[in-house]
């Protein structure tokens, strides 16, 4: 069963890879904001076409300004794709009109929910999701003066829910918050069911359970919340644990909104206490990089080393989004993800590895053409350090490691910190690469000792007398249980494609447990 789930997920995050999460979002929410039109023609929801289609525009507007003066005030980058992301949202969580009074309103949260992007971030990551700012000020300004509106969250309705779920599921298997939302929702949902039993109670009223939960869960802002919000990346802490966390205090917050006279704690002030405290374990995981230098291990894979001008702390095992704005990005968008190479104990240095698209013969992205201009003196944004791929806490537990091409980078840093802190471990290392001249890092993994099973198209030359050519032995699941027989007792760890993680799924199944690491390339 596990194996099957495996194989699946990772199937689905192969093709939902070719895009930036930022962009599958922003298709999610066009195609959400489609739906809702079509609705509303048949008066389904509580806007009509025009009032959407009109606070739409101011929203799109406004928030298209702000960037524009962000960018030429603060010599920023323009992040249209963001603001577009921003506009949508608060589509669905501020209450569409057509009087100008209540879209001076609208246009009030849209700025300040775009200015928060810059105001209210620590080196490159935001503290506050954009829209619940808007949100919330738009609120508490509409407390004093009425005619200007409030958030109404008019999304959580059942004609919605379904194109909520479908939309909102294509953004959370993409950004790998499937786990930390359906925790999210459990909550809301269930503390959402004993606040609304306990008022019937008051009230006198004898209501049954079940006539609870469906409105819950079909009538509330709840999946939309979790889905487009709480999921948002750089309000997220980088540990799953963490997240879990935030996840259970927003959902116990927006289940149980408390009243504070004027205004109710709601959905996005919920929101916003999370996010306070995603920042107290994420406050040291921003950081700036220094360019220090540069070079090909393999003809197609560089490695770039940096200085932290500041403590990066990260655990081996775990990445790092790098932002390099630039110009008329693609549907990649200018931060990417890679797994950290270097060692805690190498620091203030930090060394990443990709592969080079150019001399690998592939159509090249913008972010790869503007990495590869970046010089040495440059400096580069860290928006935060991410993952769970991280061995077990027991020196002595047995691991497997399974790595393709440049998936090995994050165990390099593991097998490394081990070597630098005299850790002991029983590991064995299973590297695929199309060529032999391929396997990147050969010096730093020969220098762990551990044993390593090689699969490679040729033969490679002179290797240690711990590593072996798996000659004639074809990478599925049965040909990993030919090449690691007591896998049984070992603990899994996958890093590379998800179609391989998908086809490998079966052999992994047979470990302790497995701890996959998929990427989708660059």
């Amino acid at each position: 069963m596990i194996a099957t789930l495996t194989s699946f997920s990772n199937r689905v995050f192969a093709v939902l890879g070719r895009l930036s999460m930022y962009r599958v979002v922003f298709l999610a929410l066009v195609g959400l904001t489609a739906v809702a039109l079509v609705v509303s023609v048949f008066g389904l929801v509580a806007p009509g076409p025009l009032e959407l289609l009109a606070t739409l525009a101011v929203l799109l507007l406004v928030s298209a300004a702000t960037d524009a003066i962000a960018h030429r005030v603060l010599r920023l980058p323009l992040r249209l794709e963001s603001a577009l992301i921003t506009s949508f949202i608060l589509l669905f969580v501020l209450r569409p009109t057509l009087d100008p009074a209540a879209l001076a309103g609208i246009a009030l949260a849209g700025v300040v929910a775009s200015a928060s992007k810059y105001l209210l971030a620590w080196r490159g990551r935001h503290i506050f999701n954009p829209a619940a700012v808007g949100a919330t000020v738009l609120t508490l300004f509409g407390a004093a003066v009425p005619a200007l509106g409030a958030s109404s969250w008019w999304v959580g309705t059942p004609v919605l829910a379904a194109p909520v779920i479908l939309f909102g599921l294509a953004v959370l298997w993409r950004t790998e918050k499937v786990r930390v939302v359906a925790l999210f929702l459990v909550v809301a949902v269930g503390v959402g069911v004993l606040r609304t039993a306990v008022q019937y109670q008051q009230a006198g009223i004898t209501v049954a359970g079940a006539d609870i939960v469906g409105p819950v869960i079909w009538a509330s802002p709840f999946l939309f919340l979790g889905a487009f919000m709480l999921s948002e990346p750089l309000t997220l802490p980088p540990r799953r644990w963490q997240q879990l966390s935030v996840a259970a205090l927003v959902g116990v917050l927006a289940g149980w909104p408390i009243d504070l006279g004027t205004v109710s704690l709601g959905q996005e002030r919920a929101l916003l206490i999370g996010n306070l405290l995603a920042f107290a374990f994420t406050f040291r995981t921003a950081a700036r990089l220094t360019l220090t230098g540069r070079r090909h291990l393999t003809p197609t894979v560089q490695e770039l080393t940096f200085r932290a001008k500041r403590p990066l702390r990260f655990d081996p095992g775990q990445f790092l989004e790098l932002d390099v704005p630039h110009h008329r990005p693609d549907a990649r968008g200018t931060r990417r993800e890679f797994s950290i190479v270097s060692a805690p104990a190498d620091a203030p240095e930090v060394r990443v590895a990709f592969r080079d698209a150019v001399t690998a013969g592939k159509a090249q992205s913008s972010y790869k053409k503007a990495l590869a201009e970046v010089t040495e003196g440059s400096s580069l944004a860290v928006t935060g350090v991410w993952g769970d791929f991280l061995l077990p806490s027991s020196t002595t537990s047995p691991v497997l490691m399974v790595a393709a091409g440049i998936g090995v980078t994050p165990f390099v840093s593991q097998l490394r910190q081990g070597r630098l802190t005299d850790q002991d471990r029983d590991v064995v290392l299973v590297y695929v690469a199309a060529e032999a001249s391929e396997l990147v890092f050969r010096d730093e993994i020969e220098a762990s000792g551990v044993p390593v099973i090689v699969f490679t198209r040729d033969e490679p030359d002179r290797l240690p007398p711990h590593w072996r050519w798996a000659r004639g032995v074809r990478l599925d699941a049965d040909g990993l249980l030919r090449v690691v027989p007591d896998i049984a007792m070992r603990h899994a760890y996958i890093s590379g494609p998800p179609r391989l993680i998908a086809d490998l799924a079966p052999a992994l199944e047979k470990a302790r447990s497995i701890t996959t690491d998929a990427f989708s390339g660059y």
